[in-house]
This record gives structure tokens, C-alpha cells and sequence, in this order.
């Protein structure tokens, strides 16, 4: 059954509705976030270097408390701590917009304010991600993941256009938004019953605490490819040079940034549309290397680009060939992680992938910074490339990986 034929009966299971909901919700906000900060910052500095630090703030929290965060998962009621992350979010965004619109916020307040968001978000994603089974209809795994992802990537398209037009109106708005999409959260986070639940209740032990890692090490197949988007996607930042981008080489604003934010969100959704409708049904780990390398030559694209069309193109080709990535990592973690470990074990694949987003951010506001906007972008690019065939000779495991079963 494709995606598409499951959406009907998936949004006819109330559980599953009101997870979307409560995800689609929570990541419009944080997408919204991402522009207007990044606007707010580069607006109030100058430096390629404070937006960098703007992903690092918000990383080394997540680093710092993702086991704990995964284990907290697996051991208590999940909605219960979505409902808590949400109501933090909430606070947290309607702190920026009074700051705001007062005029008294400081970089500084904001940096403090990213990383409160940081240390929240190190709890809501291990649980949200180990929440989707138990909400999902039985045998229907894949099909909700596959609607789950689609959601997701509107909300991606959505929120940078919401940020950008907003911020434009006024730089507080999208903050007052970002508290209301974060209140409804909590409200359908509440609403979901579990069909599910997790039996398994075993104390914080230090070994308990790390038992997803120590998963993740023992199966080299599910190793190679989170650490692959790990560094593919650390080297491959150039997203968080748009700022740079919109404002000093396309020349396009604000409103000009969410339509670039926006565009890997667009090849992301249309790929979904395509894996969805013609599974990935061989040479799995080979399509996964292949897609980042086109992630990597499209990367080089954007950061040579002076004009809005080719730098729209080559994002939308850089989101699809993300997506390739994320559906094999997904599916391989997911099917092979028993629900009791899908916590913590999520934690580490989530650990990863912020490495890769929100060090990846600092590594290229500071490459910029020390080389140059342009440079630093393509020589991230080519950097992806070569992790990719890299990653083949270390991982050959992973490059034989079949089916997705």
C-alpha cells in the first residue's frame, strides 16, 4: 500500500491525527525560528560568525543530555513529555517577541534563548520519534512514517514563508506565532491515546542510560549511515548562510530567505511523493550514497549561484537527495529496534543528526568568517563528496544493504 492510499485511513485513527498535529504544529514553530533568528541575528551583528554560533548554542545541549533525554523517553508517559517540552517552547517564544517588540533583546538573550530551545528540543525528538509507532494502526509502520515525513516537509515549506513574511510585517510577529503553533501542541499532544504502551521499565542505570548506543555500535549497517549524514551534512551547511545569501549576494531579503529556506523543503516533499509511490526495493545503501554525493555537487551549485532561479534549483535537488538519505536511515533504525529501545536508540540517531544541522551551522559561519562566504559553501560541498566515497570503503556493509525489510 503506498503512502497515498494510506493517508485516508491513517487520518480516520484518531491517535495518529493528533500526532501529526502535535509534530506538524511543533515544527512549524521551529521553522519559523530558523528565519526569524537568523534574520533577527544577522540583522543585529553583521557576522557570519554569531550565525554559526546560533546552531552551536543549540547543539551543545542536545550533546550534553541526549542519553538522558533518550532513556527519559523509554521510561516515562511520552506524550506527557512532549506536552512539558511544548509548554517550555511556548515561554521560550513568547520571551523573543516581548524582547522584541520592547526593543531591550541582546544577542546575547538570544543566545541564551536558543539554548533553552536546544536542551528542550534534546527531549521532544527521541520522544516524538519513539511516540509514532505507538500512535500509528498495527502493520502500518511504514505507511504512517511515509504521511508522518510528507507532514513534516509541508511544515518545513510552510514555516520559513511564515517566518520571512511575518518578520517583514514585524520582527516580533513571528515570535507570537511560534508561541500559539506551540500552545495548540500541547492541546492534540494531549489527546493521544496509546494503543501501545512501553512495558519496559528499567531503572536510570548508567548502563541503561547508554544501551542505545551501545546498539547503534554492535550494528555497523545502522552506524554507517547515521555517522554518513552526520559529516555529509556537517561539511554540506550552506543553509545556514542564507542569511548571507538573501541579504549581501541575491539581494532578496527577507521574504527572499523563506522562499530559500523553503526550497530543500520542496524536493524533500516531492521526493517523498516518489519514494512513497516506488519503494526503494534494491541497492538501498548504494541509492543512499549516491544520493549524497548529489547532495554534495548540488551544494557546490548553490554556493557558485548570483541568481535566485539556479540557487532555488539547487536547494530543491539538495532536499531530495536528503530525503533519500533519511528514508534509509529512518526505516533502518526503526525496523530493527525493538519498542522498548526506540528511545534511546532514537537519541543517538537524533544526537547525530543535530550534530550534523547545528554543528554543521557553526562549522560554516565560521569557514565564512575565516575564508569567505562563497569559498567556505564549495568547499563544503566537495568535502560531502569525498566523505561519501569514504564512507563506501569503511562501511561495506552498509553499501551492500539490499531491501529496506
Amino acid at each position: 500500500m503506498t503512502s497515498a492510499a494510506a493517508a485516508p485511513s491513517l487520518l480516520r485513527h484518531p491517535p495518529f491525527l493528533f500526532f501529526l498535529c502535535s509534530r506538524g504544529f511543533s515544527r512549524v514553530a521551529t521553522q519559523i525560528a530558523a528565519v526569524a533568528v537568523g534574520w533577527q541575528i544577522y540583522e543585529m551583528t553583521d557576522s557570519a560568525f554569531d550565525l554559526g554560533m546560533v546552531g552551536l548554542v543549540q547543539f551543545l545541549p542536545i550533546a550534553l543530555l541526549v542519553f538522558i533525554a533518550g532513556h527519559a523517553a523509554d521510561r516515562y508517559d511520552r506524550r506527557r513529555v512532549l506536552q512539558i517540552c511544548q509548554a517550555l517552547e511556548g515561554v521560550v517564544a513568547m520571551f523573543l517577541a516581548w524582547g522584541t517588540y520592547a526593543g531591550w533583546i541582546t544577542v546575547s538573550q538570544i543566545f541564551v534563548a536558543m539554548a533553552v530551545l536546544g536542551t528542550v528540543t534534546a527531549f521532544e525528538n527521541p520522544a516524538t520519534a519513539a511516540l509514532l509507532p505507538n500512535a500509528a494502526p498495527e502493520h502500518m509502520l511504514q505507511q504512517a512514517t511515509a504521511v508522518s515525513t510528507a507532514a513534516t516537509q509541508l511544515a518545513i515549506i510552510g514555516g520559513p514563508a511564515i517566518g520571512g513574511i511575518t518578520y517583514a510585517i514585524s520582527p516580533s510577529v513571528p515570535y507570537v506565532i511560534m508561541a500559539v503553533l506551540w500552545i495548540s501542541s500541547i492541546a492534540f499532544s494531549g489527546m493521544i491515546q496509546v494503543e501501545r504502551t512501553v512495558a519496559a521499565k528499567e531503572p536510570p542505570t548508567f548502563g541503561a542510560l547508554f544501551a542505545g548506543a551501545r546498539f547503534v555500535r554492535n550494528n555497523p549497517a545502522i552506524l554507517g549511515t547515521i555517522s554518513l549524514d552526520l559529516f555529509a551534512v556537517l561539511l554540506g551547511g550552506a543553509v545556514a548562510l542564507l542569511p548571507i545569501y538573501a541579504r549581501d549576494i541575491l539581494e532578496i531579503g527577507p521574504l527572499g530567505l523563506g522562499l530559500l529556506r523553503t526550497a530543500p523543503a520542496i524536493g524533500s516533499l516531492a521526493m517523498t511523493a516518489v519514494l512513497a509511490r516506488y519503494a526503494i526495493t534494491h541497492s538501498a545503501g548504494l541509492r543512499m550514497f549516491q544520493a549524497v554525493i548529489v547532495f554534495g555537487l548540488a551544494t557546490v551549485v548553490f554556493a557558485l549561484s548570483k541568481v535566485m532561479w539556479l540557487s532555488l534549483a539547487a536547494l530543491i535537488v539538495m532536499g531530495a537527495a536528503d530525503t533519500v538519505s533519511v528514508v534509509v536511515r529512518f526505516s533502518l533504525v526503526q525496523l530493527a529496534t525493538p519498542d522498548a529501545m526506540r528511545g534511546r536508540v532514537g537519541a543517538v540517531n537524533f544526537l547525530f543528526i543535530n550534530a550534523s544541522n547545528q554543528l554543521g551551522q557553526f562549522e560554516s559561519g565560521m569557514t565564512a568568517a575565516l575564508m569567505g562566504t562563497v569559498p567556505a559553501a564549495v568547499l563544503g560541498g566537495v568535502g560531502t563528496v569525498l566523505i561519501a566515497f569514504l564512507w563506501m570503503k569503511l562501511f561495506p556493509s552498509l553499501l551492500k544493504v539490499e531491501r529496506l525489510h
